[in-house]
């Protein structure tokens, strides 16, 4: 049985894995959550990359496929780990591409730690996407105090945007698609890189699998 890992510092990470397991259920998934340091991993992009090290080390060259439940590990750390440790696969999640000629007015839904990436900054100007940092909504929704009262209450600044697509660039985001259906209108187009990841994980592994789509 193929074994894989998947890492976060939070409830993004479980809602990743339980999709993995859905989607792949011959998979081993073994889930390396460090909701020790959720906080400071959510925030600071270096300090992500030495606790997601530290945490990873016992599985190094002992599994098939690291996977980073983690849009900021993906734009940031990536590479790097893939550069280090040459003998271990990782893939991770990552902006998802988009195709969006007819789909004008679209906006992005991510944290400040990683708007201030490089890689945030190209996805933003290349994609056209009107950015809105929700920095506080991981750690609630971690431990369960996202209220309806301040979820409509930001949202209500992104639909005033009158968006046609909203694409979450945060793993915990996308336990939240019924509450944007109800409050946002099932006109518009939800995307995450849910979907993304799913596929280069089966590439990776060389498996071929069977997409569920979310929208």
């Amino acid at each position: 049985m193929l074994k894989v890992v998947v890492f976060d510092s939070g409830y993004g990470g479980e809602l990743f894995a339980d999709y993995l397991s859905e989607e792949i259920p011959t998979l081993e998934i073994v889930r390396v959550i460090d909701w020790r340091n959720a906080e400071e991993l959510q925030r600071n992009a270096r300090f992500a990359r030495k606790l997601a090290e530290n945490a990873l080390r016992p599985y190094l060259g002992q599994v098939d496929l690291v996977i980073f439940a983690n849009y900021l590990l993906t734009a940031t750390s990536l590479n790097y780990f893939r550069r280090k440790y040459k003998k271990q696969k990782f893939t991770g999640l990552a902006l998802p591409e988009l195709a969006l000629p007819h789909r004008p007015r679209p906006v992005v839904l991510a944290t400040a730690v990683l708007g201030k990436t490089r890689a945030f900054r190209h996805y933003v100007k290349k994609n056209h996407l009107k950015p809105f940092i929700l920095d506080d909504w991981p750690i609630l929704i971690d431990d369960g105090e996202l209220g309806n009262a301040k979820l409509h209450r930001d949202l209500q600044q992104v639909k005033a945007y009158n968006p046609s697509t909203i694409v979450l660039a945060c793993s915990q985001f996308s336990d939240l698609f019924p509450e944007f259906r109800r409050f946002l209108g099932h006109n518009i187009k939800i995307i995450d890189g849910f979907e993304d990841t799913l596929r280069e994980t089966e590439q990776m592994l060389g498996l071929r699998g069977i997409q569920k789509k979310k929208d």
